[in-house]
């Protein structure tokens, strides 16, 4: 329904031209978070083009006569979250054929169409990094997403850079990848897979490099082990599933036994191992799962970890694993980490600039700043309260979630048709206005 809206804007006679967007918009009178910089109780943000341009308190930043102004008097501003862990758009990797498939990548089953793009949206999300299952030791390349809207195809939503498209490598252990064979049954068996593997991709460098540009020394072309190069030299960054702290070991000593990059991802029993985490210089995305259940594991997970990795002097940021968290359910990380004990300044940091720097698009994303791109969210309230609503969500300058849009309201609330993509219904239940 709203691509269709969409279209017949578009196609309407007066409707105003695609470059419309470049138009500047003025958020005034809410309370604004940088997260870069100290909080600003009567703010202002600009943009224009699909970028910052102001920050800063009212009265001293300018704003244009033209922009258009959105009153926000007694609401909150703060950057769009970073979600650094989701499944989210139907994402499907490796299957049950090796344990180790470097060269599967996330973004060829990603379907654009799925009701949980629309979902994060609602929960103020505006950049995920969206990964293949953690059932194998290498399950295949993520790719990075921003949740821009009105679109067709998986490529538009792509972050991409200087080499392309952006994205890591997803690899885990314990228990998820121990299985019968062809994957390993013990945990020293998993890593000694995983090393083999790395071996070979130095091994395959070391000939490309010998080979000189020459195509005939070139090696045989293999697409696994150029993904697993790229790891090795720090261009794609290793976004590691584990739990138990044995596990987590694991993966720090591999990662200083082979120089990649890496960010751990879940980490249940950080706590024990937080000295060691920060002294190797490794930032953690953690999860905070509410209900009882799940791996053995993940038996001692403590919502301490956020607490525990900040007092050491580790790098923490928050994710959903969606659909272990539902994505509109993010920014409650924030709130249970800091009623475990962590600082209020670093669990809006971790929701935001901390995710950007892990997956390295902090000159772009993760904090209001001049020269940024324009994704913010709008908040009925403080971001760390049970009752505050996303009220709205930017994407470099574009609305892509209003609470008070009935279509968005049922993504944000649920109810009857909410997680049915493709489906040509959709139903809201009549709750009461106040709670919108």
């Amino acid at each position: 329904m709203r691509r269709l809206a969409l279209l017949a804007v578009l196609l309407w006679p007066s409707a105003p031209p695609l470059g419309a967007q470049d138009e500047p918009h003025a958020f005034v009178g809410a309370r604004v978070i940088p997260v870069a910089g100290p909080e600003i109780p009567d703010g202002v943000v600009v943009t224009r083009g699909g970028k910052i341009v102001a920050v800063g308190p009212a009265g001293s930043t300018p704003v244009p006569a033209d922009a258009v102004r959105h009153d926000l008097a007694g609401k909150v501003v703060m950057p769009g979250l970073v979600d650094t862990h989701s499944h989210i758009g139907d994402v499907e990797g490796a299957d049950a054929s090796a344990p180790l498939q470097p060269d599967v990548r996330a973004i060829d089953s990603l379907n654009i169409r799925s009701a949980r793009l629309q979902k994060a949206q609602a929960g103020g999300i505006t950049t995920v990094n969206v990964m293949p299952g953690s059932g194998h030791l290498l399950s295949g390349q993520t790719v990075y997403l921003k949740l821009r809207d009105g679109k067709t195809s998986i490529e538009d939503l792509v972050l991409t850079d200087a080499n392309g498209m952006t994205g890591g490598m997803k690899m885990a252990n314990g228990t998820n990848s121990r299985r019968k064979p062809p994957f390993p049954g013990t945990r020293a068996k998993s890593a000694a897979l995983v090393r083999e593997q790395l071996v070979k991709a130095q091994e395959y460098r070391q000939k490309v490099k010998d080979a000189s540009g020459d195509p005939k020394k070139m090696p045989a072309r293999d697409l696994g082990m150029e993904a697993l190069v790229e790891v090795l030299e720090g261009k794609r960054v290793v976004h590691h599933h584990t739990h138990r702290h044995d596990d987590i070991l694991t993966v720090l000593r591999l990662a200083r036994e082979f120089g990649f990059r890496v960010v751990l991802h879940h980490v249940s029993d950080a706590w024990m191992v937080a000295d060691q985490i920060a002294a190797a210089k490794v930032p953690s995305s953690i999860i905070f799962v509410d209900s009882p259940g799940g791996k053995l594991e993940t038996m001692d997970l403590s919502w301490k970890n956020g607490f525990a990795l900040e007092k050491a002097g580790a790098a923490v940021g928050f994710h959903t694993d969606d659909p272990i968290t539902d994505s509109r359910l993010l920014l409650r990380s924030a709130g249970l980490a800091v009623r475990a004990g962590m600082s209020r300044d670093k669990a809006l940091y971790a929701l935001t600039l901390a995710g950007a720097k892990m997956l390295s698009l902090e000159a772009r994303v993760g904090s209001l700043e001049p020269g940024k791109d324009a994704d913010l969210v709008v908040l009925s309230g403080d971001p760390l309260s049970y009752k505050t609503h996303v009220l709205e969500t930017w994407v470099e300058g574009r609305k892509v979630f209003d609470r008070s849009d009935a279509k968005d309201y049922l993504y944000a609330t649920g109810g009857y048709g909410a997680s049915h993509d493709q489906a040509p219904f959709a139903h809201l239940d009549g709750d009461d206005e106040e709670e919108r």
